[in-house]
C-alpha cells in the first residue's frame, strides 16, 4: 500500500512508477476520489459540530424558534446520512485504486520493459565444458528412473511430475540443506499454512495484481499460496511489535502452487515451469529504516548465494529492471543458475525489498524507542526451490556413463550416496 500523503505530494512520481512497472492504474482518478472523500469528511465534521450546538440550543427555545431549530437538526441529520453513504461508496473505489498503485523503484534500478533488460551484476563459478554429449535433465531422469513426468501428468494434468527413488531423495536433500544452512544463520523456522485467506493475498500484494496466477478455493474465500513469503510476511498482520523485537528473521519450507496463466507454450519442457513445487523461503521483518533494509537485502541475497556455492553451481546475479520488478518491490535481485539444456542462465531465486509497502497493507507496525508507532519494512528471498534447482544439479553433475554425481553437500542427506546410477 502506498502512503497517500506521499502520493498527494508527488503524484507524477507514482504515475511514472506505474508506467515503468507496466501497472495499469488511474492515479489521477485515485487523487480525485481522495479529494472527494476528504471534502465529505470535512463537511460531515462541520455538520456534527452544528448538530451538537443546535441540540444544546433547542432546550432553551420555545414556540416557532424551537420548531425551526428541530427542523434544522432533522435536515442536518439527513445531510449527514447522505455524506456518510457517499464517503462509504467513495472509500470502496479508493481502496480498489489504492490496491493497484505501484511502489516507485529505488535509485539504481534499471529502467526496462521485461526480463530481457535485467542487468548482470556478477557471475560466480565456472561453466562446465563437457568432453561428451551431455543429456538434459529429462533424459537423465528417465534413464535413471528418478523422474516420471507422464504419470505426473496422468495424476494432475500438464506441468506436473513425480520424483521417485534417488530423485525424491535428491529433491528432499536440497531442501534440508537449505533449511540447515538458514538455521545456522539464526533464522527462526516456521511451519505455515499454504491455504490462506484472501486478505492475506491482498496484504502481501499478490491480489489484485497477479491474481490470475493463483489457485482459488472460492467457496471458502481461500487461496493456495505460490510462496511461503505470503504466510511468513503476514504472520504479524494487525500487530504492533516492540522495536527491540526487530528484526524478525523467519524461514519456512512449504509446498507452493502457481497456475502459470499466460505461460502456454513457454518453458513447457521438463521441470522448469510447473504448477506445484516446494521451496524454502526467508523473510525479514525489519525496522522502518532505508539503510537497514538495504543491508538486510544484501544479507538475504548472500544467504542464497552461500547455498549455491555449497552446491557448487555456477550462477549470476542480476539487478531486475522496472518492467520485471512487480508492483510492490523497490528493488529485486535475481540469482540465475547455468542450465546446460537451456544453454543459458535460468532464474532460480528472487530477493526483494519492499520498504513499508506490504506492512501498510497488512498493518504490521512497531513501537519505536521514542514511543512512535511506525510501519515495518519487509524483505524476502528464495533459499532454494525444487524441482527447478534439480535441472542444473542433474545436468552439471552428470557423467559420461549416464550417472549423476551427488554434490558433496547433499550426501549426508542421502545416506552417503555418491552417485545416482541406473539400476
Amino acid at each position: 500500500m502506498i502512503d497517500i500523503k506521499l502520493l498527494r505530494e508527488n503524484p507524477d512520481l507514482f504515475i511514472q512508477a506505474a508506467r515503468v512497472k507496466n501497472i495499469q492504474v488511474d492515479i489521477g482518478g485515485l487523487l480525485e476520489v481522495d479529494r472527494r472523500i476528504l471534502a465529505a469528511q470535512q463537511e460531515l465534521q462541520h455538520i456534527r459540530t452544528e448538530q451538537n450546538q443546535a441540540g444544546k440550543q433547542i432546550a432553551q427555545l420555545t414556540g416557532p424558534e424551537k420548531q425551526a431549530a428541530i427542523q434544522e437538526v432533522s435536515r442536518l441529520k439527513g445531510r449527514a446520512k447522505e455524506l456518510s453513504e457517499e464517503a462509504d461508496k467513495l472509500k470502496g473505489e479508493y481502496d480498489r485504486l489504492m490496491l493497484l498503485a505501484a511502489q516507485p523503484a529505488d535509485e539504481g534500478v534499471p529502467v526496462g520493459k521485461d526480463d530481457t533488460e535485467n542487468v548482470e551484476i556478477r557471475k560466480v563459478g565456472e561453466i562446465r565444458k563437457f568432453d561428451f554429449d551431455p543429456k538434459d535433465h529429462v533424459e537423465l531422469g528417465l534413464t535413471l528412473d528418478i523422474i516420471d513426468i507422464d504419470r505426473g501428468v496422468k495424476l494432475a494434468g500438464s506441468r506436473n511430475y513425480v520424483m521417485k527413488g534417488a530423485g525424491a531423495m535428491l529433491y528432499q536433500a536440497t531442501l534440508r540443506l537449505a533449511m540447515d544452512m538458514m538455521l545456522k544463520k539464526g533464522f527462526t523456522p516456521l511451519t505455515v499454512p499454504v491455504l490462506v485467506r484472501d486478505e492475506v493475498m491482498y496484504g502481501t500484494g499478490y491480489f489484485p495484481v497477479g491474481a490470475d496466477q493463483t489457485y482459488l478455493v472460492e467457496r471458502d474465500g481461500m487461496s493456495l499460496a505460490g510462496t511461503a513469503e505470503v504466510p511468513l510476511t503476514a504472520y504479524h498482520a494487525e500487530e504492533i511489535l516492540d522495536a527491540d523485537e526487530l528484526p524478525r528473521k523467519y524461514v519456512a519450507m512449504s509446498a507452493c502452487y502457481r497456475r502459470e496463466a499466460g505461460a502456454a507454450g513457454k518453458d513447457t519442457y521438463g521441470l522448469y515451469r510447473i504448477h506445484s513445487f516446494d521451496k524454502v523461503e526467508q523473510v525479514i521483518i525489519a525496522p522502518n529504516d532505508k539503510d537497514q533494509s538495504i543491508a538486510f537485502h544484501e544479507e538475504i541475497l548472500a544467504n542464497s548465494e552461500d547455498v549455491m556455492q555449497a552446491l557448487g553451481l555456477p550462477y549470476r546475479v542480476v539487478n531486475v529492471c522496472t518492467g520485471d520488478l512487480g508492483q510492490g518491490p523497490v528493488q529485486k535481485f535475481d540469482i540465475e543458475t547455468w542450465m546446460p539444456s537451456r544453454n543459458s542462465y535460468g532464474e532460480t531465486h528472487s530477493a526483494s525489498r519492499f520498504y513499508d509497502f506490504q506492512a501498510r497493507r497488512l498493518n504490521i507496525r512497531y513501537r519505536d524507542t521514542d514511543g512512535k508507532v511506525k510501519f515495518c519494512h519487509t524483505l524476502n528471498n528464495t533459499v532454494i526451490a525444487n524441482p527447478r534447482i534439480l535441472i542444473p544439479i542433474l545436468e552439471l553433475y552428470q557423467n559420461a556413463d549416464g550417472s549423476v554425481t551427488v554434490p558433496d553437500a547433499l550426501r549426508q542427506y542421502m545416506g552417503g550416496m555418491e552417485k545416482i546410477e541406473a539400476k
